[in-house]
């Protein structure tokens, strides 16, 4: 495979080599996310929407329809690598399969937007991360805030040292989701397709519909959001892989589901800080733009920073912030930067904001955090071996 990986496809080198070219985009997994990202990639005039798969057949209605006239549809993701037609795949599917079609289309020659988390576990992670590094492909992870201006802002505002030395960074993320999804299925499904690399179980809508709260499946909801919190963290505060994470959470309180919802997550870097996360999913419904902050602890300053906001309150003032910035609509600008920063590079063959080993180190933190919660322990990690400690 890492052979396949390695060489240009013909289409790849066509477009290295006229940076002005089309690119004919394949959706994979057409859910509510796959079909507002390929509206995002659609704003491109020399994108074009190629064909769009998925094994459940409403979503590949709505998929097409919302790709326009003329998309292919396809029910194996398979058949959309083998598309000499196809120059990229934007990859939206349960995370449990991002790890094995990454690595397909990467070996089909494909470039490849794949949404959050990046990897189900740390070993799937190593294998990608290790795979990039003879391929020649372009990969993009889903983390937008890596082309959020605000966010952007934030690590310069570090980075001069205004905020003092950080020591501790403190987060939260509130919500509410105290009850399953318990909807039906509205047309047919390849059960076997779906479940993939995951174990055989009986067709069941609501493990369909909930697929983010089983561990099968995915991280749970501490893993979907806590790898963005954790990569805005790495992107302000210069870093990358820890040295070790502890966590604690309550159990699941969501009949049926097996992740918990209120988790803690601490996180120890080399760069001799440690970063909290903090999520609650049985807290009180929050307006999106105020569900959630990140609060740098400097010792000259405090930095917070949230969806659609960026405030600095120095220490001689501590309530009187000497930065106060609103930037409404920010978060949803964030995405489309994000997208057209992935076709940039596509023609160009630069190296994207949210490359993969990026994508694996905020995925990481939670997965650690996960097996934390398993055995009761600190865990460490070996980020020369890439392994466990």
């Amino acid at each position: 495979m890492n052979r396949r990986i390695f060489f240009l496809s013909a289409t790849g080198a066509a477009l290295a080599q006229t940076p002005s070219e089309s690119v004919r985009l394949a959706l994979i997994g057409a859910g509510g996310r796959g079909r507002r990202v390929t509206s995002e990639f659609r704003r491109d005039p020399n994108l074009f929407v190629h064909g769009v798969c998925d094994v459940y057949e409403p979503n590949l209605e709505a998929g097409l329809s919302a790709a326009g006239p003329g998309t292919k549809a396809y029910r194996d993701y398979k058949r959309v690598l083998d598309d000499k037609d196809v120059d990229a795949v934007l990859i939206a599917t349960p995370e449990h399969w991002h790890h094995r079609m990454t690595l397909d289309a990467m070996a089909a020659g494909k470039d490849v937007y794949v949404e959050k988390p990046l990897c189900h576990t740390p070993a799937e992670g190593k294998e990608l991360v290790e795979a990039e590094r003879e391929s020649d492909r372009i990969v993009q992870v889903g983390m937008q805030r890596r082309s959020y201006d605000l966010y952007l802002e934030a690590r310069e505002i570090r980075r001069t040292g205004e905020l003092g030395t950080v020591r501790m960074v403190r987060t939260y993320w509130l919500n509410s989701r105290t009850e399953p999804r318990r909807d039906t299925f509205k047309g047919p499904i390849n059960w076997e397709a779906w479940l993939g690399p995951s174990p055989e179980v009986p067709t069941d809508p609501l493990v369909f519909f909930n697929w983010r709260s089983l561990a099968a499946y995915s991280g749970g909801i501490a893993q979907d959001q806590g790898c963005h919190i954790f990569d805005s963290i790495h992107l302000i505060m210069d870093a990358g892989y820890p040295v070790a994470v502890n966590a604690s959470a309550l159990r699941p309180h969501v009949a049926g589901m097996d992740q918990p919802e209120s988790v803690v997550v601490a996180a120890e870097y080399p760069q001799g800080f440690m970063a909290i996360f903090t999520i609650n999913y049985n807290a009180m419904r929050y307006a999106s733009r105020a569900d959630q902050l990140n609060a740098y602890d400097g010792s000259l300053a405090r930095m917070d920073i949230g969806r659609e906001f960026l405030r600095v309150f120095p220490r001689d003032s501590p309530e009187t912030p000497s930065l106060d910035k609103e930037q409404p609509g920010g978060f949803a600008q964030a995405t489309i930067d994000h997208v057209m920063n992935f076709l940039h590079c596509v023609r160009t063959r630069e190296k994207p904001r949210a490359t993969m080993d990026k994508g694996f180190q905020a995925a990481l933190i939670v997965q650690l955090a996960n097996i934390s919660l398993k055995e009761s322990r600190t865990v460490g990690w070996n980020a020369e071996t890439l392994s466990v400690v």
